[in-house]
């Protein structure tokens, strides 16, 4: 939920034990922030994406994996496929929190196809940004790291006419 409620020190332990192995192979981790996993809380108290509440709390959580990780972490993700956590958890409602309108599928439960996956949306940018500006502001210069944030990454495959034949 919010860090005002502490932070789960069994996760930090968890993450910096995962990266500092993965240093060790030698690989580099590229760590996506946001990968559908919104906590259930924040979904509960006020809608989740649906609020431009979310902005904030979603900063803070950045801030926190910054601070915690960005001394090995080189490479950041804010959202991983926004488009599509937007467009199927909010208009088809065929992944969580499954909420589209009753035209859209029976089974959905509440929302409105129309206007929710444009506000989620919305809110992801905001959401993207105020990470963006913090880790510049905050930790660009302190962790001497020369990566920016990375912008919305959705993977290009190359396909050579060699494949295909």
């Amino acid at each position: 939920g919010k860090l005002s409620g502490g932070v789960n020190r069994e996760g930090i332990k968890y993450y910096n034990d995962l990266i500092n192995e993965l240093l060790k192979k030698g690989l580099k981790p590229f760590v996506t922030i946001f990968h559908w996993d919104l906590p259930q809380a924040l979904e509960d108290a006020y809608g989740g994406f649906l609020s431009p509440e979310i902005v904030e709390d979603y900063k803070d959580y950045a801030d926190l994996c910054f601070k915690e990780f960005g001394d090995r972490v080189k490479h950041w993700i804010t959202f991983n496929e926004p488009w599509m956590f937007s467009n199927f958890g909010y208009s088809l409602g065929i992944f969580p929190p499954g909420r589209c309108s009753s035209w859209r599928q029976e089974n959905c439960v509440g929302g409105d196809s129309s206007i929710e996956p444009y506000l989620v949306s919305h809110q992801q940018l905001l959401a993207h940004a105020a990470a963006s500006k913090s880790y510049k502001q905050k930790y660009q210069v302190e962790l001497d790291n020369p990566y920016m944030l990375e912008h919305y990454l959705i993977p290009i495959r190359i396909y050579t006419s060699h494949l295909f034949t």
